[in-house]
């Protein structure tokens, strides 16, 4: 595998907003001190990511989608220490629906409209998970159990939450 994070520097992180309404700005500099820090340090930015890309477990945001594919080859990185938090942070961006619900639960159909755009994020985030489904298959498959059960568990999440339609 070649040097993690090649592509990072493609997406417009200035541009999009975070699970929490904030800049995603700071994200590029959370996946790499997961790919390059020491385990404390990597384990640190899993959390500050998770708060940024899926707010209290089950919000997401625009960032979340795209940081999802850097999310999985982190996870499939052998020299990255904290596989298991990753593994356990795209669980819960693939179990999100907060927006659909949100969505589905409005009375009026005015309402219902405002949540379109985040209800895009959720199915965005959600399939993109799906797209990584061989990166995980193949860590649940791991001699290490720290990484295998995790992994298996992130099956599950996406045999029980498929995309959305």
């Amino acid at each position: 595998m070649g040097s993690p994070l090649t592509k990072v520097s493609g997406v417009r992180w200035g541009e999009l907003r975070d699970a929490t309404g904030a800049g995603a700005g700071g994200v590029p500099s959370l996946l790499s001190r997961i790919a390059h820090g020491d385990e404390d340090t990597a384990r640190t930015a899993v959390e500050e990511l998770g708060d940024a890309l899926c707010a209290l477990g089950f919000v997401v945001g625009e960032a979340t989608a795209p940081a999802v594919p850097f999310l999985l080859e982190l996870a499939g990185s052998p020299q990255v220490a904290c596989t298991a938090d990753l593994l356990e942070l795209l669980e819960s961006i693939c179990r999100t629906e907060q927006w659909h619900s949100a969505a589905a639960s409005a009375r009026n159909r005015a309402h219902a409209a405002d949540h379109r755009r985040q209800t895009g994020w959720e199915a965005a985030a959600r399939a993109a998970v799906h797209a990584g489904r061989s990166v995980v298959e193949g860590l649940a498959s791991s001699v290490r159990p720290e990484e295998a059960a995790p992994a298996r568990k992130l099956l599950r999440a996406m045999d029980e939450s498929p995309p959305f339609r």
